[in-house]
């Protein structure tokens, strides 16, 4: 990946290569990396059968012809499977009008609502990681693209080089004028790739000081979008002064004199996340998660083996619901039944709402109540979770 990692690489970064383990090639032969999509042939069409692939299930109506197919989470499988026998009677009713299959359709179309809605009420803090590592999640892309209008990027952080796992820029949000900037991990092995799986090196987070820098000159306020799994830890990146820039871009948060709304749309992890995140007012996902390290990484520091990190995901608190009882966080924005990837439309919609509640709510704040606000806000962290 360009800078060349250390041999604690993948344990402490595993995202990455659940990025590459359940990449799908799209040219539609069918073959993914770690697998392939089983096909039920009848009369010369096919459906498609739920099929494990690593920790993913897929399923769909002959991809090829439709371009994509949903995804699975292993906690999922019974979801998938009945899912699965949906689309194949859906098949063979299409095949045969005459055949009605209705009634049955609709049992098992209720039966697996059902199921998705319990199953996604009682989610353990290891599968909610799963969940907000879900390569179908609308990235920083997908927001921008929904709400800011006449977004304009701005590139480099005028010492080094450009950072893509960083992406900024001005723009409008539903009649302001901002500086919106987030992580983006990309959404196929090339976007992936060039985004370094939105990992940031220094300049990185160089480019969003400046960017910060160009927002109190001009009185915008600033939105940020967390989703990464922490500073890319490559012998460049360190050579560079990887946790000076992270430092640096933390303090220039804090002593911000305009509104700063973060909003943790993933996974938060590490310094790298931090770096962006605080902000007046810090908002997660229903079920992302926030902490210092990834539970893998917990996991092989403490257990010298990442097997345990679905312990280490629930020591750690690392979830929305753990860290707004904590007061790490102000509010939780639910996501729809089956998380964010199942009704991206309607999870990006509603964060531009609670985006803009939110900063109503800091409208007629002068610099010097913004920054005590701010700096008040994350002295107290921890003091009412040792209380």
């Amino acid at each position: 990946m360009g800078d060349g990692v250390s041999a604690s690489f993948v344990t402490a970064f595993p995202n990455v290569f659940y990025s590459l383990a359940f990449w799908q090639d799209q040219s539609g032969d069918g073959q993914g990396l770690s697998g392939t999509s089983t096909q039920l042939t009848r009369g010369g069409s096919r459906a498609s059968v739920p099929q494990i692939c690593g920790s993913l299930v897929t399923v769909g109506t002959g991809w090829r012809e439709r371009g994509a197919m949903l995804s699975y989470l292993e906690f999922e499988k019974p979801i998938a499977e009945l899912e699965g026998k949906v689309q194949e009677l859906k098949t063979l009713a299409q095949e045969d009008p005459s055949v009605s299959i209705s009634d049955e359709v609709a049992k098992l179309e209720t039966k697996a609502a059902q199921l998705l809605k319990d199953t996604y009420s009682r989610l353990d803090p290891w599968q909610k990681t799963q969940v907000a590592r879900h390569p179908n999640r609308p990235h920083f892309v997908d927001y921008v693209k929904s709400l800011i209008q006449d977004f304009t990027p701005l590139a480099g952080d005028r010492l080094f080089a450009e950072d893509a796992a960083i992406i900024g820029g001005l723009g409008r949000f539903r009649g302001r004028s901002v500086v919106i900037m987030g992580h983006e991990k990309g959404s196929d092995m090339e976007t992936r790739m060039r985004h370094n799986f939105g990992m940031a090196r220094p300049e990185g987070y160089r480019k969003g000081i400046r960017l910060l820098d160009m927002a109190e000159r001009f009185d915008m306020p600033v939105i940020t979008l967390v989703d990464t799994a922490g500073a890319y830890p490559g012998i460049g990146s360190e050579e560079r002064g990887v946790a000076e820039a992270i430092a640096r871009s933390m303090d220039r948060c804090l002593g911000l004199s305009v509104p700063m709304i973060s909003v943790v749309i993933g996974e938060g992890m590490s310094g790298g996340a931090i770096a962006i995140a605080a902000g007046n007012r810090v908002l997660m996902l229903e079920h992302s998660i926030y902490a210092v390290i990834s539970p893998e990484g917990c996991s092989s520091i403490l257990w010298r083996s990442s097997d345990k990190a679905k312990e280490a995901a629930t020591a750690m608190k690392v979830t929305a619901q753990s860290l707004e009882e904590l007061g790490i966080i102000d509010r939780i924005l639910p996501e729809p039944v089956g998380g964010a990837h199942r009704e991206r439309a309607q999870m990006i919609r509603e964060t531009g709402d609670a985006i803009e509640e939110e900063l109503r709510g800091l409208d007629g704040l002068d610099a010097d109540a913004l920054r005590r606000q701010r700096r008040e806000k994350f002295m107290a962290m921890g003091k009412h979770g040792l209380s």
